[in-house]
């Protein structure tokens, strides 16, 4: 009876902590588009997330610059990550020895556990300085500064779950698969990685959260100027394939420009915003594209991991 009791205890307790920290999440949204309300009784949200011009002194508020830029860093860093964390995932689950792996492990999770301004002040000492000397640019503060220190950062999320993935897949697959004598770069390519390619994706998608929302390191490397190029602007006003080309093409050029992304547009305004005023609703209105973008992409993440486990069982 008294371990029924005690069990019954932990139950309720894990029960009150469980929606003590859905109370939380709900208020924090609640408090979030609460604050956002009031810009979005003046401008109406696809005004607000497709505007070009952001500036407060004349009630413009368009928050696309932010919302294209954040998303060319995110894809610098995804360019530079996937490729380094996929080929690493594989290499410890499947090649290297197991001194190596244990080795490694630790490294990667040291990785996870620095702090986002360590990687900041580094980016902009060695990674900044490197691009302005290497390229001869006026400013070394650019996206493609703020793609490598975002594909720093992620690059432990898409190990550690990619590695986790490719462990999971039944070693009957392998050893089946080695048995109808395919070699082991075959089996590899055709049998492990198909099958751990939605964990590995779903880590993926967890980087580009992680990416999209991260703030004290970008904000030291990225330059923090919200001109959008021209091409761009352009793009937004009609519709064309000439267009589209055009951008692809100025894509290099767009890396080494200066840029601001959502949330330093936050962190740097807040303090100059008056409480209650529209430009304070409207940096809260950033936080609630910014919110939506990695809920959709937690949730997207979750379902991916979820059925990945289900398909392998």
């Amino acid at each position: 009876m008294n371990h029924q009791k005690r069990e019954d205890l932990v139950k309720s307790v894990l029960f009150v902590f469980s929606i003590t920290a859905s109370l939380i999440l709900l208020l924090i949204i609640i408090f979030l588009f609460n604050e956002a309300i009031r810009l979005f009784q003046e401008v109406s949200f696809l005004d607000f997330l497709f505007g070009t011009k952001w500036n407060p002194e004349q009630g413009l508020y368009g928050a696309f610059p932010f919302v294209f830029f954040s998303i060319m860093a995110t894809l610098g860093a995804l360019i530079i990550a996937i490729p380094l964390g996929v080929s690493c995932a594989v290499f410890l689950a499947e090649i290297a020895p197991g001194w190596a792996r244990d080795a490694t492990r630790p490294v990667i999770e040291l990785l996870a556990g620095i702090p986002s301004i360590i990687y900041g002040l580094f980016g902009l000492v060695i990674i900044v300085r490197f691009i302005k000397v290497s390229l001869e640019l006026a400013t070394g503060e650019t996206i493609l500064a703020g793609s490598i220190i975002l594909a720093a950062m992620i690059l432990p999320i898409i190990i550690s779950i990619s590695q986790d993935s490719i462990e999971s897949v039944p070693k009957s697959f392998k050893l089946g698969s080695l048995a109808m004598g395919a070699t082991n770069w075959q089996t590899l390519r055709k049998i492990i990685l198909p099958t751990a390619l939605p964990g590995i994706f779903a880590g993926i998608i967890l980087g580009v959260g992680r990416a999209m929302g991260e703030t004290m390191a970008v904000v030291l490397v990225l330059g923090n100027s919200e001109n959008m190029p021209e091409v761009v602007k352009q793009l937004l006003g009609k519709e064309g394939s000439s267009t589209v080309m055009q951008l692809i093409n100025q894509v290099p050029e767009i890396l080494f420009k200066p840029g601001e992304a959502l949330t330093s547009a936050i962190l740097l305004e807040m303090g100059p915003a008056q409480v209650g005023g529209l430009h304070y609703s409207a940096l809260f209105a950033l936080g609630v594209i910014l919110f939506c973008i990695t809920f959709v992409l937690s949730v997207a993440s979750n379902y991916i991991l979820s059925r990945s486990q289900i398909s392998v069982r």
